[in-house]
């Protein structure tokens, strides 16, 4: 133990120095705050000028109304209105020279969009807007919804209905959602609440794996190729070395863990915002610890039996798509936790640690789930750590040729 202390002093040491480990500290943070808030506050910016929206009434009866209830509705920061109407059935009858004089002046700049209300809107509630940037999706859905607005007036008014009661007798409703736990303890929780628990403890564990473990793999296939870990191994075992390089490369994961968790719970606590509670956040810590050792001794095995660094990082690709599967059923995850196939796929040790901490936040397993998925995670995390081993204790020493899957199996047999 004493060897493997030193392997991991060395490797930490080594490694904690260097400038891009320093770099990435500060840089991931706050590329991670860049791209999460920067394109939210782009998004929600208003408008700085009126953008103008040519529109062919073919009824009659909807481009006033529009016009009147977009500048009602919506203005810029000045008072002015976000949004200017120019009714092209004032100027032109003839479909056909409509169309063409609206292009004319969407591809001159003069309009940004040009819509047309059909007759038979009322029935089909169909429109038709050409624009050069059919992107613009908060124009598109602010004119949309007041035509909506707008078509409903419309049919009360034919079945003789006041629309301005129907205004009054409305009543918007804000739920207010409190999550009970089997203790009869309750809490306010919403949707994003609960996502954001699981994704942060899942983008950690990804970025543990992903930085801690592709550096335990270049570690390994560089000094396969250097022949220094012949000498290496005239000093201490296969399995001190194995030790060492995870305890060292996982004390530098979690530096940079340490690092970034006190970034974000002083963020957290500046705008009182509740991430996870501590009874959450002890028995999520348990699968962060079993999974990473899982894919440590994964990559280990993978770093040890590739003979370059291009075929280990193909290979480790694979690998950490399992750490990604999981966000891409975040949302039926969220829905239907306790559904019989994410049961099944908990138990999956690749996927455990990350199905769990979706389905922790949003509703509390049942104990023998918990029970049953540590002691699963936990036995193939001391498994894969195991073949881990006896894979390392041969493949560090062979090069030039990838072994083959019965090869694999014959060193972990006899080793």
């Amino acid at each position: 133990m004493t060897k493997a202390l030193t392997v991991a002093k060395w490797e930490y040491i080594e490694k904690v120095r260097t400038k891009t480990f320093l770099i990435g500290l500060i840089l991931m943070p706050l590329m991670m705050v860049v791209f999460g808030v920067v394109p939210s506050l782009l998004a929600s910016r208003p408008d700085t000028d009126t953008k103008s929206i040519a529109v062919y009434d073919e009824t009659g009866r909807f481009v006033g109304p529009l016009n009147e209830r977009l500048k009602e509705k919506y203005k810029l920061p000045d008072g002015q209105p976000n949004y200017a109407v120019r009714d092209l059935g004032m100027e032109r009858r003839d479909i056909d020279s409509v169309r063409e004089l609206a292009q004319t002046l969407v591809l001159s700049d003069r309009v940004d969009g040009f819509l047309t209300i059909p007759e038979s809107i009322l029935e089909t509630g169909k429109v038709e807007y050409r624009s050069q940037n059919v992107g613009d999706v908060r124009l598109i859905e602010r004119v949309s919804g007041t035509l909506e607005e707008l078509i409903r007036e419309r049919k009360l008014i034919d079945r003789g209905v006041n629309p301005d009661l129907i205004r009054q007798l409305e009543t918007s409703v804000e739920m207010k959602t409190i999550k009970i736990s089997e203790k009869g303890t309750e809490e306010e929780s919403g949707f994003l609440e609960a996502f954001f628990s699981g994704y942060i403890f899942i983008m950690m564990l990804f970025f543990l794996i992903l930085t801690s473990g592709q550096l335990l793999v270049r570690s390994v296939i560089e000094e396969k190729s250097n022949r220094i870990v012949e000498i290496l191994m005239s000093s201490c075992t296969a399995r001190d070395l194995m030790a060492g390089k995870i305890l060292g490369l996982s004390g530098l994961g979690l530096t940079q863990m340490f690092v970034w968790v006190g970034i974000g719970l002083s963020i957290a606590s500046r705008f009182s915002i509740n991430v996870i509670s501590p009874e959450h956040f002890s028995l999520m810590l348990v699968y962060f610890v079993l999974g990473y050792l899982f894919y440590a001794g994964l990559f280990v095995a993978v770093g040890s039996s590739a003979t370059t660094e291009q075929e280990a990082q193909q290979i480790t690709q694979y690998v950490t798509l399992f750490l990604v599967f999981p966000i891409v059923l975040a949302i039926a995850v969220i829905q239907n936790p306790d559904s019989t196939w994410i049961k099944v796929l908990t138990f999956i040790p690749l996927l455990t640690p990350t199905f769990m901490a979706l389905r922790i936040p949003i509703q509390m397993p049942e104990t023998w789930e918990i029970v049953g998925t540590v002691v699963v995670l936990g036995l193939s995390s001391w498994a894969m750590i195991s073949i881990a081993a006896k894979v390392f204790r041969i493949g560090i020493l062979v090069y030039g040729k990838r072994p083959t899957i019965a090869e694999l199996y014959q060193w972990i047999k006899v080793a």
